[in-house]
């Protein structure tokens, strides 16, 4: 059977690769920082998401770049409640992109689709915050912190580490009354990971995608993009799309990107000519 990832009023049947489209209401996220902060603009670059073909809308309030500091729960709150709510009331997807119960538990009394949790909801009641909402929740692995994560990060075995860690964090959602079918994993490229991490973890996604839990792959924009293009961060584009395709390629069901439009084109001839030969 067609795997289906229930996410509250949503149901994303996975028969084809899904699409996040980023929108980051911070100051200083790697991208974009800035750029949507302004509430006006943040909801409707949302919209313009959503319309370009995103299947979820990620808002995020904290930057989780490395270096990142945590901002004070009530900025992050000011930052993407009206973003939510005004998505939520134009019948969007949307995800929230946050670590702190609070905000979680706002996000979902608001109509959020989703709980993306960077920290796999370990911090102190995130997993009661979200447990009987019926939301989708993506658990992610990162090693340390933003502040800390990419101060030499150091494995025996990447891709195995990873994917204990990932199901040992669906297991607790379970345990926890949270059905499976509510739950995506994520292995956190970039997250407390080197470029040879970041291969490896790429070349491993058939491994974790086979565990049956839906694979949500967030590279755009990345350092690794940059290493291989020599880009800067503004024009990664194509470097993303082409890491995506790859992603999808090996597994995962759901990209996370900035570049939606691109993205969804590139997948829609994929799919089309996949299967073509000479």
């Amino acid at each position: 059977m067609t795997p289906v990832l229930r996410c509250g009023a949503f149901s994303l049947c996975l028969d084809r690769p899904r699409v996040m489209g980023i929108l980051n209401v911070t100051s200083d996220s790697f991208s974009d920082g800035g750029r949507y902060l302004a509430e006006g603009r943040a909801i409707e670059h949302g919209l313009a998401l959503a319309s370009g073909g995103a299947d979820l809308v990620d808002v995020g309030g904290e930057s989780t770049r490395p270096g990142a500091e945590p901002v004070p729960v009530g900025v992050e709150l000011a930052r993407v409640m009206p973003v939510v709510r005004a998505l939520v009331r134009e019948g969007v997807a949307v995800s929230v992109d946050t670590m702190k119960p609070e905000v979680m538990r706002q996000a979902i009394d608001a109509g959020c689709a989703m709980v993306n949790d960077v920290n796999a909801f370990r911090a102190e009641g995130a997993v009661s915050a979200v447990a009987a909402s019926g939301v989708g929740l993506c658990a992610m692995h990162m090693a340390g912190t933003p502040a800390t994560m990419q101060a030499d990060p150091r494995y025996d075995d990447v891709a195995g580490e990873v994917q204990a860690y990932l199901l040992g964090r669906a297991a607790a959602l379970e345990s926890a009354g949270v059905a499976r079918d509510r739950v995506c994993l994520d292995p956190g490229f970039g997250f407390g990971k080197n470029f040879a991490h970041n291969v490896a973890l790429l070349a491993a996604l058939p491994r974790l995608a086979a565990t049956g839990y839906p694979v949500v792959a967030g590279l755009s924009r990345k350092r690794m993009i940059g290493e291989i293009t020599g880009r800067p961060v503004e024009e990664r584009v194509a470097g993303s799309v082409a890491a995506a395709l790859l992603a999808v390629q090996n597994g995962a069901g759901i990209v996370r990107v900035h570049d939606v439009k691109e993205t969804v084109d590139a997948l829609k001839v994929w799919i089309a000519l996949r299967g073509a030969r000479q």
